[in-house]
């Protein structure tokens, strides 16, 4: 894994807190800025998709873990607590089920 981008790898995207000081040990500079909030949103949402897709495209408890760092960088940024967010899945669990019988929906009709 390259933990120092190319230029070309960066177009303004949210990078975790280390990584300018990880750029400049290795004798580069990074050129850079704080998000302001609602950048800072934006910015989170499209890092949700970007570590979203490197799941589906090669599964691994690391990219995992990324998503959950934006999942808890994104409660944290609208204040939702993580055990309020845990009830909310548990009662959705008991009242709709999970996912773990992998129902694929094809179609509804009226009988």
């Amino acid at each position: 894994m390259n933990m120092v981008m190319n230029s070309d790898d960066c177009n303004g995207k949210l990078v975790r807190d280390k990584i300018p000081y990880i750029i400049r040990q290795s004798s580069r500079k990074p050129v850079y800025h704080r998000a302001s909030e609602e950048e800072y949103i934006t910015k989170l949402l499209d890092k949700l998709v970007e570590e979203t897709n490197e799941f589906k495209s090669s599964p691994s408890e690391e990219e995992l873990a990324d998503i959950l760092e934006v999942i808890l960088a994104l409660s944290d940024i609208f204040g939702f607590g993580l055990d309020n967010v845990d009830d909310i899945r548990s009662s959705k669990l008991k009242d709709r089920g999970g996912f773990r019988e992998r129902y694929i929906l094809e179609t509804v009709t009226h009988e």
